[in-house]
């Protein structure tokens, strides 16, 4: 049976969390591929809000199994903390949660060196999240990181005591003001290596291999967003993984041609937390109320986000990259109560008038052109049918299929699972 992927077109922060839980009563299993705990999944029902960095989306449901990748970064000490918050809320976790051998761990040391780096770039700082996800993949390409099956070797805390000890010289090369006390550090790590160490610890690759023989549903679960891809994002403001359709091949173990559905998820407008290019950007009072409504704040750092209207040149190169088939869009909600809204259809890129993403869209060399819509007053939060939907949205969902000659399928209302409208059968 083929693997099914989601994730997200813009950059991060869509909503992916949300649509998994929603799919996952039509899977077996739900599988984490890329990324680590910079990344904050947020899924709210029975009037709680759930916030996952590293576990799957799909661990609330009592029937699925939840696969941690090889493509993922762990870092204990938050999983622990994770871990601690499912079981606040009884959420038998060890009969359906599964970690990958070749999954690498995120060290103290990694995230002290990630704070040195981005401190050393002064003005030139690229809005890590400082959770050590770059330092850690910097030692995966390098071949220097200590992967989840090391923990079950004799020798795994020599192996981290030579790594740490390298760490340790390396931020002292960046001379930068960083204040720490490993000791303190280490020992909260280690408690939380020997929860790890409780938890069920697989050949991922194999797993799903003949998970896939036995015809199980698996779907693929992906974070960040497609514009933060490592390749094909808008660089050096990036994360350090592939967040598109490719890294669930390299970060799962299976072939390409074994990839089924490709689900893009969007929000009906565009946002961004940290630093970057972001041509369609408002700073306005449209802006501010996108922010305001929307609750734009990121789920794992707190920053305020970034606002904008839709840009379809960027979203369309997306679709593009990753060959999406049902496109999901998010926060349609937001978007009440604007008379006029924009989307962005063309760049004016150094004098030219052009329809795909540039190599550079800094603000010097890009200017959005905008197709404007009429806006719609009507509260959605309560709408359960499509039938509901304004004439003025079903207008801007039209264009949208149209333009990107893919079908919504799945339209949010709401953060509530509950708040979710289906548009037309999605699988």
């Amino acid at each position: 049976m083929a693997v099914d992927l989601l994730l997200g077109l813009q950059w991060g922060d869509e909503g992916k969390g949300k649509i998994v839980d929603v799919l996952t009563s039509n899977y077996n299993i739900i599988a984490r591929f890329q990324g680590g705990p910079n990344a904050g999944h947020t899924l709210v029902f029975n009037g709680k809000k759930h916030v996952l960095h590293t576990i799957p989306s799909g661990i609330f449901h009592d029937d699925a199994t939840n696969l941690v990748g090889n493509g993922v970064v762990i870092d204990p000490v938050i999983f622990k903390g994770e871990l601690d918050k499912l079981e606040e809320q009884n959420i038998d976790y060890r009969k359906s949660l599964l970690i990958s051998r070749k999954a690498h761990i995120i060290l103290p040391t990694h995230r002290l060196l990630d704070a040195a780096s981005e401190a050393s770039k002064g003005k030139a700082k690229i809005g890590s999240t400082l959770k050590g996800i770059g330092p850690t993949y910097m030692d995966k390409t390098g071949r220097n990181g200590i992967r989840i099956g090391d923990l079950e070797l004799s020798d795994w805390k020599e192996r981290y005591r030579n790594l740490a000890d390298k760490h340790e010289s390396m931020i002292a090369y960046y001379n930068v003001d960083i204040e720490y006390n490993l000791k303190e550090l280490e020992e909260e790590f280690f408690k939380a290596i020997d929860v790890l160490k409780s938890l069920t610890f697989i050949d991922s690759e194999e797993y799903i291999y003949q998970a896939q023989k036995a015809e199980k549903s698996i779907l693929a679960e992906g974070a960040q967003g497609s514009l933060l891809d490592i390749d094909f994002g808008t660089y050096p403001f990036v994360t350090s993984s592939n967040t598109t359709a490719a890294g669930a091949c390299t970060g799962l173990g299976v072939a390409p041609n074994q990839i089924g559905e490709v689900f893009g998820i969007f929000k009906a407008y565009t946002t961004r937390v940290g630093s970057g290019p972001f041509p369609t950007e408002l700073f306005d009072e449209d802006g501010k109320t996108m922010g305001r409504v929307g609750n734009e704040f990121g789920a794992t750092t707190g920053r305020p986000r970034r606002c904008g209207w839709l840009d379809l040149v960027a979203l369309k190169y997306a679709c593009r990259v990753n060959g999406v088939t049902q496109l999901m869009m998010m926060k349609g909600d937001v978007l009440s109560g604007f008379k006029t809204l924009k989307v962005c259809t063309q760049y004016k890129y150094k004098g030219k008038t052009i329809s795909h993403l540039p190599y550079n869209i800094e603000p010097e060399n890009v200017e959005p052109i905008y197709t404007e819509f009429s806006g719609w007053n009507e509260d959605l939060t309560e709408m359960s049918d499509a039938s509901e939907l304004p004439k003025a949205l079903n207008e801007y969902i039209d264009f949208l299929e149209k333009e990107l000659e893919i079908p919504i399928t799945i339209v949010s209302v709401g953060p509530d699972r509950k708040q979710t409208i289906f548009r037309q059968q999605f699988v």
